[in-house]
C-alpha cells in the first residue's frame, strides 16, 4: 500500500489568518433532535485558511477565478525540498542542492513545525529570483508550508507578480513536518469556485 502523508493543517476555530482576513467560523443550522434527523451546519471563511491554491484572480483584477483553472498543475509528480529556517527568503542557494531533473510541482519547506494554531509575521516567503529560475526548469506549480509565498507585509507581492507573469500555480499554508526531502505524487484540487480567487485544498503526498 502507498503510504500517503496529509499536509494539510486542521481548519477550525482559532487556525491562523492573515490579519484582516475572515476567521474560520461554524453555526449550526440544524442539529439532530426529535424531527430533526441531521446535522447541518454553516461555514463563514476565507478561501485562503488552511492548506489553499490561489487563483490569479487573488492578485490579478483581469486573472481567472479558481473553479475556472485547468487542474492538471495540482496532480501529479512533486518534489519536496528543505530549506529549514531560512528566513526570510527562500534564494537559490537554500534549494540548489536538489534541483536536479525537476518535476513540474515543487513544494518547499521552511518549518521545522508549522505554526498551525497561530499567526506568524516573521513567516518565509521566495524570492522572486528564485521563482524565476525554478520556472525556466520548467516548474509549473510552487507551494510553501507559510501563509504566503511573499513577505507578510509585502505590498508590492513581488513573487505573485512573477507568477502572474508566468502563469504558474501556487500552493500555501501546507504543513511539511514529516515529509522527508525527495519526490512524491501531490494530490492538491481546488474547489470548483466559479467565482472565488482562491480555494481550500486537502493537500496529500504519496509515494511515488
Amino acid at each position: 500500500m502507498q503510504r500517503i502523508w496529509d499536509i494539510s493543517p486542521p481548519v477550525q476555530a482559532g487556525a491562523p489568518v492573515f490579519p484582516g482576513d475572515t476567521p474560520y467560523q461554524q453555526q449550526w443550522a440544524a442539529q439532530i433532535a426529535p424531527g430533526c434527523p441531521v446535522n447541518v451546519s454553516t461555514l463563514t471563511l476565507s478561501p485562503h485558511v488552511g492548506a489553499h491554491a490561489d487563483a490569479p484572480l487573488h492578485y490579478d483584477p483581469q486573472g481567472h477565478a479558481v473553479g475556472m483553472l485547468d487542474l492538471t498543475p495540482y496532480l501529479g509528480p512533486c518534489r519536496v525540498i528543505h530549506a529549514i529556517g531560512i528566513g526570510p527568503l527562500v534564494q537559490w542557494q537554500h534549494i540548489a542542492h536538489a534541483v536536479q531533473d525537476l518535476p513540474p510541482r515543487v513544494l518547499v519547506r521552511t518549518y521545522e513545525r508549522a505554526p498551525v494554531d497561530r499567526w506568524d509575521p516573521q513567516l518565509a516567503a521566495y524570492a522572486p529570483e528564485t521563482v524565476e529560475k525554478l520556472a525556466a526548469l520548467g516548474v509549473r506549480l510552487i507551494g510553501i508550508d507559510t501563509a504566503s509565498i511573499d513577505p507578510a507585509d509585502s505590498k508590492s507581492l513581488d513573487s505573485h507578480q512573477v507568477i502572474r507573469r508566468l502563469d504558474l500555480r501556487v500552493l500555501e499554508n501546507l504543513v511539511l513536518d514529516d515529509v522527508p526531502e525527495g519526490d512524491y505524487e501531490l494530490i492538491a484540487l481546488p474547489l470548483k469556485l466559479v467565482t472565488a480567487d482562491a480555494s481550500p485544498v486537502r493537500a496529500i503526498l504519496r509515494e511515488l
